[in-house]
């Protein structure tokens, strides 16, 4: 928020540290009582007010329109994939894993199983072959991952029944990825940052890099995404997604 700063002619331009110590001096003193200040001010956190409610509203009905053609496009790819499932490993159609979103807020995440049953079980012995750095897990031969999971990974099949989070509320089509538990119990001061939108299906991230980035660029892209989100933004994203997709740039 600008709030001008009132001078003489005379007055010698001040530096960053003057004008705020003039500020401070102009509050103290209660000349924000004033009605220009005080009426500016008003109608600029109106507008900010306004301005945020709408990219608001125009982002979940973005969400829910988009979610619902998507899923009836796809539902021929949801029953070839789910038979393909069936046939190629015992187990659940759908993996369902606890995320968190927005603030903190836990949420189940849903995706077609693409590993084998006991893979949650078989982590830890693989922990030491983790190929991403700091926090995330990520291995690019992965032995949990079925025949058929590696075939929906690559073209992020797995990551359809999202749409699902999508018109639950839970997530959005584009945001930062939800995080598991364990990595947010890892994060520095910094990260939870990236907590401060709803969690996406895609980003910035995956169209920048997706597994090939360092999880501190990872960081950076959601915080940029955050700063500057927008409808547009969201439908740039969305738009750069599909050839990312189709190119597998980056998966595991």
């Amino acid at each position: 928020m600008n709030i001008p700063v009132i001078k003489s002619a005379n007055q010698p331009e001040l530096n960053d540290e003057q004008k705020t110590s003039y500020m401070l001096n102009i509050y103290e003193k209660g000349h924000f009582e004033r009605g220009y200040f005080n009426s500016r001010l008003r109608l600029m956190l109106l507008w900010w007010i306004i301005r945020t409610r709408i990219n608001q509203k125009a982002k979940r009905l973005l969400d829910i329109g988009v979610s619902v053609v998507a899923l009836l496009a796809t539902s021929p790819l949801f029953l070839v994939t789910a038979l393909a499932i069936r046939l190629d490993s015992p187990g659940p159609l759908f993996f369902r894993q606890p995320r968190v979103g927005k603030w903190g807020k836990p949420f189940t995440c849903l995706k077609f199983r693409s590993m084998y049953i006991d893979a949650e079980a078989r982590k830890n012995e693989l922990m030491k072959l983790n190929e991403a750095d700091q926090i995330v897990f990520k291995i690019r031969h992965d032995p949990r991952i079925t025949r058929v999971g590696r075939i929906i990974r690559k073209l992020s099949i797995d990551e359809l029944p999202q749409l699902i989070n999508v018109l639950r509320g839970d997530m959005s089509l584009v945001g930062p990825r939800p995080p598991v538990p364990r990595e947010v119990a890892l994060y520095e001061y910094d990260h939870y940052r990236r907590l401060n939108a709803i969690p996406g299906i895609t980003g910035l991230q995956q169209i920048s890099g997706r597994s090939d980035l360092s999880f501190t660029r990872w960081v950076e892209l959601d915080l940029e995404y955050i700063e500057k989100q927008s409808l547009w933004k969201d439908i740039e994203i969305l738009a750069k997604t599909i050839p990312a997709v189709l190119s597998g740039k980056g998966a595991y």
